[in-house]
């Protein structure tokens, strides 16, 4: 028994070694500068789509950021998706071009994507830029979205961060951390290579032809990662772009907080389960460098769910060499529980500072106990339908 354990536990922790060197991989390749980049001097046409579900109290200031990046033909529309307050009206008001959808069974994003898709339609433009109706785009981002898009003729993912509130909690700057590694530092390491990204579900820009034919109508919890895979396994994995920036703020509700973070985290281990190995496969058996690599980063899970795994790993895998097993799976989970943790302290370096302080960074094992619940119930109640996040000033 003790030697079937062993076995067991040398063969996960060899599996979690993978995840573990990919993130310091991406780290590493991320401390080594940004890759040089000449953003093409020919400005696309553009259409700025923002799927829309009771968003009325937050999005005026959304378009208000978007509305001075807009050149004379481009254009700003919002798709009202099922809403039950006055977004279409607020939309409308702020000069934005409304759509408004009502279908109450076929719910989510992904289904007012397709629907502003095909609104777009009569007059397409070349290029498509994704923005959620309770983000800031930054000055100049849509015009470097627009310019690296028809550039490289690919999804191209701008740099997206979550901010925690004002006087927010410990709990909630480490996410702010954890956030940042995700979307950016890794994202950034394997742009550096030469390697895609994920999609990351808003600041997203299509040419019109890729936009135009993909399977956008779905109630995925996670459309974006989706619709990312899905490209790349036509041969247009997503470029990141991080000279635009895209910011959002994380709700200060503990509800809004624990809807967001198991919508999330729900989805991407769900992902991770079903799609990262037929893509790695696909990579390696079609040569595609770019699928094997997109395929590795997905590997990669939350921080806090590679911590816990890693861990416990190391716990059960110690007990099994005590009671005179082999000491393979022990060796194995200390060396990827020794990389996650210089990853995230390199990591922490680079990004991370203005978050957390290291002493509060070494409370983080706390802050990743406490998400236990969250990834219990994707076993006993996961999370299958798309939920909008409650914010400030909802009723």
């Amino acid at each position: 028994m003790v030697d079937i354990l062993g076995a067991a536990f040398t063969a996960a922790a060899l599996l979690l070694l993978v995840p573990a060197l990919v993130l310091v991989a991406q780290v590493l390749a991320a401390g080594a500068g940004a890759r040089a980049r000449e953003i093409g001097a020919r400005r696309p046409s553009l259409a700025v789509l923002m799927p829309a579900h009771d968003e009325a109290a937050g999005i005026a200031a959304t378009i208000r950021a978007l509305l001075p990046q807009l050149a004379t033909n481009d254009r700003l529309v919002v798709v009202a998706d099922n809403c039950g307050d006055d977004t279409a009206a607020v939309a409308a008001a702020c000069g934005a071009d409304v759509t408004v959808r009502v279908d109450a069974t076929r719910r989510g994003k992904g289904y007012a994507l397709d629907h502003g898709v095909r609104y777009l339609a009569s007059s397409a433009p070349e290029v498509v830029v994704i923005v959620d109706a309770d983000c800031i785009v930054a000055d100049g981002a849509l015009d470097a979205l627009a310019r690296v898009c028809a550039d490289a003729g690919r999804p191209t993912q701008a740099l997206y961060l979550m901010r925690a509130p004002p006087g927010a909690a410990l709990g909630q700057r480490i996410a702010q951390f954890a956030w940042a590694v995700r979307n950016h530092v890794r994202p950034s390491g394997w742009h550096r290579l030469g390697w895609p990204c994920q999609l990351m579900g808003t600041g997203m820009a299509f040419p019109w032809p890729l936009i135009s034919t993909a399977a956008l109508a779905s109630g995925s919890i996670v459309e974006d990662m989706q619709l990312g895979i899905d490209l790349a396994a036509l041969g247009a994995p997503p470029e990141f772009c991080p000279e635009a920036l895209v910011t959002s703020v994380f709700p200060d509700t503990s509800h809004g907080v624990l809807t967001q973070r198991t919508r999330w985290e729900h989805g991407h281990l769900t992902m991770i389960a079903t799609r990262m190995l037929p893509l790695l496969w696909r990579g390696i058996a079609k040569g595609k460098p770019a699928l094997v690599a997109m395929a590795l980063d997905l590997s990669v899970p939350p921080l806090a769910v590679l911590v816990l795994m890693l861990s416990a790993l190391f716990v059960a895998a110690g007990l099994v060499a005590l009671a005179g097993g082999s000491a393979m799976p022990l060796a194995v989970a200390l060396v990827a529980l020794g990389l996650t943790t210089v990853a995230t302290g390199l990591a922490w370096h680079r990004v991370g500072r203005a978050s957390v302080s290291f002493g509060e960074l070494l409370r983080a094992p706390t802050y990743a106990l406490a998400k236990i619940p969250i990834y219990v119930r994707l076993f006993t109640a996961r999370q299958r339908q798309w939920i909008r996040t409650k914010r400030d000033g909802d009723r």
